[in-house]
């Protein structure tokens, strides 16, 4: 579980003993240099063969000069069933792919909570890694991914595969260069996405043959699974994921920061939540409803989130106005601006006037195939700054989610004065306040069970809380883990 509380002093003398104490397995380790030519073939292991790890294998597969030659999975049917579509060696154990040498690639599409170990020990042994967002399950191992990054000069492509769409380059000039609607005054990321409750069981759900699952749980605490299903529904528990905010959120929290800030804010200097697992009663603990508000240096960004159906019988998903002409994308952003609204989401843009007018459109491209495909250039160039979403950039993205995901597990009660407060200098908030409290109604849900965070102040330098509560909000940016899984830090 994640640790709850502890001072800032606690925090950093626990984390550097950390890699003190490790012991990594022995892996083979390539050249550093792991230099490829132009028409040398690039072996791939793909760790993860869940849905995930199958729509990669999609791409990778047709991709020139690349060769799928191992694929791992904890559920070894999972393992064995993709890697029978390209005469890949399946294995149970993804430190099998990490020890062969004639990997010179591995795609992580793990539960969130491998994805930093396995990353880790994959550069160690002088691979270049593929890793799916979220980056990171808690925000110190993603400085680890980093960190490691550089020291064992590794290419590392985070799985935000926007960040390949030619399109962004558009939308980039389009607001900045061009100016085409005017100067930026908040941006507003939605991910308002219908899911189900995932069931409540009183005995722990039995695991199949198929499954070890010790190296299942890896760096998770040993627990037993009181939900439905063992595979996907991990997400909704902090345990193993990071909710619908580190599933879906760190997509349209990503395009934010590369379309509105251009990356020039890479963490909030301020996050404030309100959230909450609300309407089911399932084994869930991670929110269905989830807002935040983020302030930067420049202008503030507001994320709305909710998993739930715009009516009791579970049809229709909620939408936001939030006094503007038209609806922002259900899955995607709004940059709100002097002139204008740019509404942006996978693979299309809109650009309308302060009256709903349309101004222009943009067309997106195949961002999966192209971002695979960026990877493997950058493999050859061994160039980290030819990455769409490289190591860092993926951090910081994460990052957002992370710092919301905090701000939730740092709260206990709701407040109706700082409900009302905390964006009270936002002309936007009290707007998405009343959509949230009418949106919430007809589920009998009243906004008042939902839990309002404390302002968080942070220090994007040193990625630390400071200030107000920031013992007890440090405490949640890492995790104990396992023995024999812990993620090292790296100096």
């Amino acid at each position: 579980m994640l640790t709850s509380r502890h001072d800032r002093r606690t925090f950093v003398r626990s984390t550097a003993a950390v890699g003190a104490a490790l012991s990594l397995p022995a892996f083979k380790t390539l050249a550093a240099t792991n230099s490829l030519g132009p028409n040398d073939q690039i072996g791939v292991g793909i760790i993860g063969a869940g849905w995930r790890g199958g729509e990669l294998f999609k791409d990778i597969v047709k991709t020139a000069g690349v060769k799928i030659l191992a694929v791992a999975d904890t559920d070894v049917k999972l393992a064995e069933e993709l890697a029978g579509k390209c005469g890949a060696t399946p294995y149970q154990d993804l430190r099998k792919i990490i020890d062969n040498p004639n990997i010179h690639a591995v795609f992580i599409a793990t539960c969130n909570h491998w994805h930093c170990l396995a990353a880790i020990w994959a550069m160690q042994a002088g691979k270049d890694v593929y890793v799916e967002k979220p980056l990171s399950h808690t925000q110190w191992e993603g400085q680890q991914v980093v960190n490691a990054a550089r020291k064992y000069n590794r290419i590392v492509q985070v799985g935000t595969q926007q960040r390949s769409d030619p399109m962004q380059a558009e939308l980039k000039k389009f607001l900045h260069d061009d100016k085409a609607l005017g100067n930026i005054q908040y941006a507003q990321a939605n991910r308002l996405g219908v899911r189900k409750p995932i069931g409540k069981r009183t005995e722990a759900l039995p695991i199949p043959k198929e499954v070890n699952f010790d190296l299942w749980v890896g760096p998770a605490a040993k627990e037993p699974i009181l939900r439905d299903k063992l595979h996907y529904d991990w997400h909704w528990n902090y345990n193993t994921g990071n909710g619908e905010m580190g599933n879906w959120g760190v997509h349209v929290l990503d395009d934010v920061r590369n379309v509105a800030y251009r990356d020039s804010a890479s963490l909030p200097s301020s996050v404030v939540t309100v959230a909450g697992r609300v309407a089911w009663n399932d084994a869930g603990n991670t929110p269905n409803v989830h807002y935040a508000i983020y302030e930067t240096d420049t202008f503030p960004t507001l994320i709305a989130l909710s998993n739930l159906a715009d009516k009791k019988d579970g049809s229709g998903s909620w939408d936001s106005k939030a006094g503007r002409p038209a609806s922002g994308p259900g899955s995607g952003y709004v940059v709100a601006c002097e002139g204008g609204y740019l509404l942006g989401q996978r693979q299309n843009a809109t650009a309308m006037d302060l009256k709903g007018k349309t101004i222009r459109k943009f067309k997106g491209g195949e961002i999966v195939k192209l971002h695979i495909q960026n990877f493997f250039d950058a493999m050859r160039s061994r160039r980290a700054e030819d990455l769409n979403a490289e190591a860092q950039t993926g951090h910081h993205s994460t990052g957002w989610c992370n710092l919301a995901n905090v701000g939730y597990q740092a709260s206990t009660t709701f407040d109706a004065d700082q409900l009302t407060s905390i964006g009270s200098h936002i002309e936007v908030w009290p707007k998405l306040v009343a959509e949230l409290k009418s949106q919430l109604a007809p589920l009998d849900v009243n906004v008042s069970q939902l839990r309002v965070s404390p302002k968080l102040r942070h220090d994007p330098k040193t990625e630390l809380f400071v200030g107000d509560h920031a013992a007890l909000a440090n405490g949640f940016l890492k995790r104990s883990y396992r023995s024999g899984f812990e993620v090292p830090e790296i100096a």
